[in-house]
């Protein structure tokens, strides 16, 4: 786990290596019913999830009503390499790159401007993502078990 916060960027830059290949963490990342499992940073399954999973594709991510929707739009869809996104006025990278049978994952998230960044930290997006991408490499490690006994 690798978490960065870059004030002169208005950047937050986190990594994750995950026991499954880049498919499918990209899959976890773009197909509604694994996003609801680990979206949450409580743990909480998401109680709506819409993926329309292509560039100016749309989507949305609600929780149990402790947090507003998360909304926003693809701008690149480049399956299982990367996804570009912008939502709450950032902009938004995930890359999945193999390392031996498993992926390093790299997640940004740019601000356009230094207040708009200082009001994500003060949200805490940062620590939210982190433990979200927790969950995401949580809930991909018994898949790759499952796997290796096969």
């Amino acid at each position: 786990m690798n978490d960065t916060i870059n004030r002169q960027q208005n950047s937050i830059h986190f990594q994750r290596e995950l026991d499954a290949t880049p498919e499918q963490v990209f899959e976890a990342w773009t197909q509604p019913a694994q996003v609801t499992v680990w979206w949450d940073p409580s743990g909480t399954p998401l109680t709506d999830c819409t993926i329309d999973l292509r560039p100016r594709g749309t989507f949305r991510f609600v929780t149990a009503g402790h947090a507003p929707p998360f909304e926003g739009e693809y701008d690149v869809v480049d399956r299982p390499r990367r996804l570009t996104f912008r939502a709450m006025g950032a902009a938004g990278e995930v890359t999945f790159d193999a390392r031996g049978a498993g992926t390093l994952m790299n997640v940004s998230i740019r601000c356009p401007t230094a207040e708009h960044f200082e009001t994500f930290v003060k949200l805490g997006v940062d620590k939210g993502t982190s433990v979200t991408l927790d969950n995401l490499v949580r809930m991909l490690a018994p898949r790759a078990r499952e796997r290796a006994s096969l």
